[in-house]
């Protein structure tokens, strides 16, 4: 359905800006059938073109929705280890080959397929339209725009970035430290000869971890160099400004020309009081900004959609448990908040000074250890997470892998965005939740446990092979059975 079929309301959920976040949500909510109105107040993608990194566990959530394959059309795989403060070591052994590595893709064409996906689905999306107002009562949110309309609907999520307007609005504080230095990151051809490049970076990475040239065919490279101070984020550099700073940092320009992309970034570090005040919600760099290393900020903001898609959902079908909304700031905020404590530590690694560089010599050998390097490895990749969803086996909470199951791969039983009953025992059964759960008896199914409840998020909600108990989980976080 194209979004000119949806009528103009009115809508159970709008969203503010259509970011990697605002259009994950959107699809989302509308796997689950809920009228999705997304504002994005410009009217062209004004987002630096920069290349983001998909992590791991980010991949496997496209997996589940059936959307890696057209994001991998338009991404480079790379290797996935390396990436905490830039250390060099390679990735941990036994990862699942299918998603072991990075798909770098440029964030403008994240956003287009996200859209496209979530248009395709039914959400409407409208461009050049800024929300300046809201007010909230006990039935929903009143929008106003910047042209005066007003919309209603029952729900409303801030995807609006780190300057946000609606966490400004709901008078949700942002507190942590502003940007203090700044750095430029571009993609460009360079004239120098590639063994004199890879002599000189070679000496100055050394001792300036930050810096970094990287050759990524034909001549052009991926370049990261610091800035002086912290600029004006919204000003993107200037060719010019990559070859001084490279003269200062490296004593040569390497002969740069013909950028690709170009683009400048602070290590302002914030996190929100709060993700959700009554009705209005905040996902994404609307609930937390950090600095760029490791490549986690649009992962982790697409993660938010996923958590919170299917439980506002439930809320607006009303079948959500009472509690069930509250669970994503219970699970979300903690993991914004050690992404924000991993890239200070990163910052700090990254520092010339003797201190910073003596234990990152330290946390070097230490990564000779799997267990060191797998730990921080999941940090970045967000493989590692596990919510608390109760007592019980380490797998309880966490996601579970694209196991092999009869007829393929678990990630494909996901698409529709539901609920899954992962049975072994072929005793167990979630008739009263069909409408939101679906279940597969299999025996063959690669677990080593009797039979798990997956939310739709992919993680993991109850362990076991008792029906009673199973039923007791089930309501827990599905509701209440139909016909009750």
């Amino acid at each position: 359905m194209h979004s000119s079929h949806v009528p103009d309301g009115p809508y159970d959920v709008i969203i503010a800006g259509c970011g990697p976040t605002g259009a994950m949500l959107a699809a989302e909510l509308r796997l689950h059938g809920v009228r999705v109105l997304v504002l994005e107040k410009d009217t062209e993608p004004v987002s630096p073109i920069r290349v983001a990194a998909l992590h791991m566990r980010s991949m496997e959530l496209m997996a589940m929705r059936g959307l890696l394959e057209r994001l991998q059309q338009h991404g480079r795989k790379r290797p996935a280890g390396g990436y905490f403060a830039a250390i060099g070591t390679p990735a941990p052994e036994g990862l699942d080959p299918a998603y072991a590595h990075l798909l770098g893709i440029q964030q403008p064409v994240v956003v287009r397929l996200l859209e496209e996906h979530a248009i395709h689905l039914g959400a409407r999306i409208t461009h050049g339209r800024a929300v300046t107002g809201l007010a909230q009562d006990d039935e929903g949110v009143t929008v106003e725009l910047a042209d005066g309309e007003r919309l209603r609907s029952r729900f409303l999520v801030g995807c609006d970035g780190a300057r946000s307007t609606v966490r400004t609005l709901l008078g949700v504080g942002f507190p942590g430290e502003p940007s203090r230095n700044d750095t430029l990151m571009g993609e460009m051809e360079a004239g120098a000869p590639q063994e004199e490049i890879a002599a000189r970076v070679s000496e100055i990475g050394q001792a300036l971890p930050r810096f970094q040239f990287r050759p990524f065919g034909g001549g052009r490279y991926g370049v990261v160099v610091p800035g002086v101070g912290a600029g004006d984020r919204a000003e993107p550099p200037t060719l010019e400004d990559f070859r001084e700073r490279l003269r200062a940092v490296a004593g040569t320009d390497f002969g740069v020309h013909s950028p690709r992309w170009l683009s400048r970034f602070g290590d302002a570090t914030r996190l929100a009081e709060r993700y959700r005040a009554g009705r209005v919600l905040l996902a994404g760099d609307a609930a937390h900004i950090h600095p760029p290393i490791g490549g986690q900020g649009l992962n982790l903001g697409v993660q938010d959609a996923f958590n919170l898609g299917w439980k506002l959902a439930a809320q607006v079908r009303g079948w959500a448990p009472v509690t069930l909304l509250d669970t994503y700031e219970a699970e979300r905020r903690p993991v914004a908040a050690a992404v924000l404590e991993n890239t200070r530590a990163q910052t700090e690694l990254l520092s010339t000074e003797p201190g910073p560089r003596a234990v990152r010599g330290l946390l070097t050998e230490l990564m000779a250890f799997d267990e060191v390097n797998r730990h921080l490895f999941e940090k970045i990749a967000a493989t590692g997470i596990r919510y608390d969803v109760g007592e019980g086996p380490d797998l309880l909470g966490r996601r579970l892998p694209d196991i092999a199951v009869k007829d393929g791969r678990l990630y494909g039983l996901l698409h529709r965005g539901r609920g899954l009953l992962l049975d072994r025992t072929g005793r167990l059964g979630a008739a009263g939740w069909s409408d939101r759960v679906d279940h597969l008896a299999d025996p063959t199914a690669a677990l080593d446990v009797p039979c798990v409840l997956l939310r739709p998020d992919g993680h993991v909600a109850w362990i076991g092979d008792d029906q009673r108990d199973l039923d007791d989980h089930l309501s827990r976080w599905f509701g209440e059975p139909a016909g009750h």
